[in-house]
């Protein structure tokens, strides 16, 4: 999976052959093959790789009060943003628009594993306040307007390479701003007396 990541960040998907893979693995086509099943699978592995670490942790505490919540948005927001500034996550976003029209596929594989995980798993945390009673509206919508806080233009920088990956502390100050932000605009549902 290194030799085709490294392949396609160079060369790009439709340029990068699988013999240079190959090459590049000390390995034969055939074997390729056999692991993968085409040059699109080799890289379908190397998101989902990736996107495997924006899931969420099996060990998630249960999101009974607001404290909790903001610890939890706090950790997903520093995970998220660690992961997508690595700069191997960076290039694989630059594959996939550069690829957009010769390979459109690559696009769509980003889309329905790596950013599709982040989002379902932001969706749950949120799926799950709401359920509590600590926030009110569409878990949907509100994850979005997180992810949105979040991220504002740094992917952009990112991207086309005006802005240097933030550091750690600079990660974790960013997700704990923005988890704080981020529940001021959305405060506890008022109880409904009867």
């Amino acid at each position: 999976m290194e030799a085709a990541f490294s392949a396609f960040t160079e060369r790009g998907f439709a340029e990068t052959s699988t013999l240079e893979i190959a090459t590049r693995a000390r390995a034969s086509k055939r074997e390729l093959y056999a692991e993968f099943g085409s040059k699109q699978d080799m890289l379908v592995a190397c998101i989902r790789e990736r996107a495997d670490r924006l899931k969420l942790p099996v060990d998630l505490p249960e999101i009974t009060d607001r404290a909790t919540l903001e610890r939890t948005l706090v950790a997903f927001g520093t995970q998220l943003l660690r992961e997508v500034s690595d700069p191997a996550v960076v290039a694989v976003f630059r594959l996939a628009i550069s690829e957009a029209v010769r390979a459109p596929e690559v696009a769509q594989t980003l889309n329905d594993v790596a950013i599709a995980t982040s989002r379902a798993a932001l969706r749950e945390i949120m799926r799950r306040a709401v359920g509590a009673c600590l926030l009110d509206g569409e878990p949907v919508e509100i994850a979005e307007h997180f992810f949105g806080l979040l991220w504002g233009s740094k992917m952009l920088g990112l991207l086309l390479n005006t802005a240097k990956r933030p550091g750690a502390g600079q990660i974790a100050l960013q997700a704990e701003r923005v988890a704080s932000i981020f529940l001021l605009a959305y405060p506890a549902p008022a109880l409904v007396k009867r």
